[in-house]
């Protein structure tokens, strides 16, 4: 049977995923979808889900259409119906998971930011290159990478329609710990999130800066700040974190507390390779935004820029033109020849977030079937890992500017080897 339920020929894929919350939503939609839009090589096949809670992942297991729950990850990794490991715990778990997920011999998908450390992503990166040799692959996450305007401002660097690259300008900006009495979710301590806005969302931009640039950054120059220092715990919380911000026990009559120990917010610039610069602002305290990421490219023959409350829609300038005439003009990103818009709705019928999940999923299947690395690799994720640390290494010498140490050498993996 096919994921529509009908008599299919295709190979199957199978698809074990650990994590079940918002993360494992969507890719759980994506996972339920892209095999019923796109003509794919690979069934792919909702093996299992795992979560620790047994009640609680057999329930998520049958709202988002997984067949079989299990509470120990690794039994899921063990299961013979599962080819592939998708990932989407926080990333105190991703390094152990997903190199484990490899050297069984399964390919894995990881959420975004690869790891917590540079020294846990190295270490995933290199499981990566070993299994690669032995025809399996990782991808990371980065979502955003998906969206057929960003594929489409990609295609329009490439084409030269910007002309050398000079400046680029990223913001993702949230509101939803505003509130000091939020409480201290796992996002909010750096033993399971690795780092606050910088890590969430500051992974995303750079790998969207670097992703539309074509070349990564050479070095980086950083702020963060912490404004919220402590909150009230989540119900249930580990008795541990009961502490005031000076480390006392909380006062009569007010709930107990624990420390912020992640970043609020982060800004800071960069240099690519190149000598272009770019600057960087990712911060979960600016009220009334709810996800609001804009990137803007400028060239010496153009500038491009998108917004993601506007996800179907790019915003061009063409420097060439004569200055009477010249001027942004807005492309509406839903033509049939514009990227993934084939397999959807007819031109003015937009797209939307769940949709990016989708096309990450079909982009992972066909490169599982070509025998193909996809994109981003761990190898991609690295990268990022190390240029969110230089920005905290930065940062830690309040703005100094701090080289991005450069990617090590990579043996290609022969053709044949690698299928």
């Amino acid at each position: 049977m096919d994921s529509s339920g009908n008599e299919s020929k295709r190979p199957t894929l199978g698809v074990g995923m650990v994590g079940y919350a918002f993360m494992g939503a969507a890719h759980s939609q994506g996972w339920r979808t892209a095999g019923r839009v796109f003509d794919l090589p690979l069934d792919p096949v909702m093996a299992a889900v795992c979560g620790r809670d047994p009640d609680a992942v057999r329930a998520a297991a049958d709202r988002l259409g997984w067949a079989a729950a299990e509470t120990d990850w690794r039994a899921l990794v063990a299961r013979d119906d599962v080819d592939l490991v998708d990932i989407c715990t926080p990333g105190d778990s991703h390094a152990e998971i997903a190199i484990a997920a490899l050297e069984a011999g399964k390919h894995v998908l990881c959420e975004k930011p690869l790891a917590n450390t540079v020294q846990e992503a190295e270490a995933m990166a290199a499981a990566a290159r070993r299994a690669r040799a032995r025809g399996q692959v990782a991808m990371v996450g980065f979502n955003y990478r998906r969206t057929p305007a960003i594929a489409q401002a990609r295609r329009m660097v490439e084409a030269g329609r910007i002309g050398v690259l000079r400046h680029v300008r990223v913001a993702y900006l949230q509101d939803w710990i505003v509130d000091p009495e939020f409480p201290l979710v796992w996002r909010l301590r750096r033993e399971h999130a690795g780092s606050g806005a910088l890590g969430d969302l500051g992974a995303h931009i750079v790998d969207l800066a670097q992703y539309l640039a074509g070349e990564r950054l050479a070095g980086v120059a950083g702020l963060t700040e912490t404004f919220v220092r402590e909150r009230p715990l989540p119900a249930g919380a580990s008795a541990g974190l009961t502490a005031s911000a000076d480390g006392g026990p909380p006062s009569p009559g007010r709930a107990a507390r624990g420390r912020v120990t992640v970043d609020d917010a982060a800004l800071f610039t960069g240099r690519f390779a190149s000598g272009a610069l770019a600057s960087f602002e990712a911060t979960r305290f600016a009220a009334g935004r709810k996800n609001a990421l804009r990137i803007e490219l400028n060239g010496d023959r153009g500038s491009l820029a998108f917004d993601l409350e506007r996800l179907n829609e790019l915003s061009f300038h063409d420097h060439t033109e004569p200055a009477a005439s010249a001027g942004f003009r807005r492309i509406l990103v839903t033509e049939a020849d514009h990227p993934y818009l084939e397999a959807w709705w007819p031109p003015g019928h937009g797209l939307g977030y769940e949709h990016t999940f989708v096309h990450q999923a079909a982009d992972l299947v066909r490169a599982i079937a070509a025998g193909d690395q996809p994109e981003p690799s761990f190898d991609d994720g690295l990268q990022v890992q190390r240029v969110l640390a230089a920005v905290e290494e930065s940062a830690e010498k309040n703005c100094v500017y701090t080289p991005v140490p450069p990617a090590s050498p990579v043996a290609p993996v022969p053709a044949a080897q690698a299928r």
